[in-house]
């Protein structure tokens, strides 16, 4: 989100001046992200603050993981969750696909990503032992940044042609969707198929980078304005914050 914001801003800012997009969808996608953060950070400060709920942490994630999936699925209901506003709408819209042909394409694309992610990720570990990128480094930095490829591209690309809003959505409505679905769901899911327990106890380094990333976005998009000091300052954050990873 701080890369791929900043960039944006950045590379959008630089074209086309300040950027400009709808302060009413900009403010609901920040309430849900600081929301969906906040929630996930609940299991983690049960055990780092030794509560009476300690060693209850898999029960908490997984009540947790619930009410995350119902929020998710309540906002879908949320026009301002599901398109821009204003003049981006006037733009023209490409044809739309038939419901049956999107569910096609999105099963289909999944199962290659899938394919393709374990591929990338089991290519990557001769580059990890020889350059000696440690575990977090290589999966919070290298595999998210190739994981998010097509969103991010897709970001900046909106962003350079100064479709503000269209950008934001797509850039935030992603990490929206690991916090308020696919953490969820591995939490759920994992226990099913015999996996290690998955929670949503954290580590202490990454609560701050969550706290931190959420913050300053939140900040900075509220005012309906996105500048390219505003974007390099971003991506800084998130360069100091991964260089922190980088040993683990």
């Amino acid at each position: 989100m701080l890369l791929v914001l900043g960039l944006a801003f950045t590379v959008g800012a630089l074209r086309r001046g300040p950027l400009k997009f709808a302060t009413g969808p900009a403010r609901m996608l920040s309430l849900m992200l600081v929301l969906s953060v906040a929630a996930m950070l609940v299991p983690a400060l049960t055990a780092l603050l030794h509560t009476p709920a300690l060693g209850h942490e898999a029960m908490l994630s997984r009540i947790v993981s619930v009410i995350l999936l119902v929020l998710f699925g309540l906002s879908l209901a949320t026009p301002a969750l599901r398109e821009p506003s204003g003049a981006e709408q006037a733009r023209a819209r490409p044809p739309e696909w038939p419901l049956p042909v999107g569910l096609g394409v999105l099963a289909v694309a999944g199962a290659g990503a899938a394919l393709v992610s374990d591929w990338f990720v089991e290519g990557l570990q001769p580059a990890m032992d020889s350059l000696h990128i440690s575990q977090a480094f290589a999966g919070l930095v290298i595999v998210a940044i190739a994981g998010n490829a097509v969103e991010n591209v897709v970001g900046i690309r909106l962003a350079a042609a100064g479709r503000a809003e269209y950008a934001l959505s797509v850039i935030l409505q992603s990490p929206l969707q690991i916090a308020l679905v696919l953490a969820p769901v591995l939490v759920l899911v994992a226990p099913l198929l015999g996996a290690a327990a998955f929670t949503l106890v954290l580590p202490p380094l990454l609560i701050a980078a969550l706290v931190l990333a959420v913050v300053i976005t939140v900040l900075v998009v509220l005012d309906g304005e996105g500048t390219w000091f505003e974007g390099l300052a971003l991506v800084s954050l998130y360069a100091i914050i991964a260089t922190a990873f980088w040993w683990g």
